[in-house]
């Protein structure tokens, strides 16, 4: 059976810092930026390379700055 992995893209300027994304990524890829970006909040990041691409992320963020891919390996 093939595999499939997945990838995040965020869009860290318009991405609110809320958080939301963080909790609900059960891989834990999601984390926060110490840095702010141009409007001040600290953003969501990629932390590891373990997304599935379940899009989790993607589905509860209110903003929809994350695009989620996915790959059979």
């Amino acid at each position: 059976m093939a595999k499939i992995t997945g990838d995040i893209v965020i869009d860290i300027e318009k991405c609110k810092g809320c958080e939301v994304c963080n909790t609900a990524c059960p891989q834990e890829v999601i984390g926060m930026s110490k840095e702010v970006n141009s409007k001040g909040y600290n953003y969501a990041i990629k932390v590891n390379g373990n997304c599935v691409g379940c899009a989790n992320c993607a589905v509860v963020c209110p903003d929809g700055v994350i695009t989620v891919y996915r790959a059979k390996v």
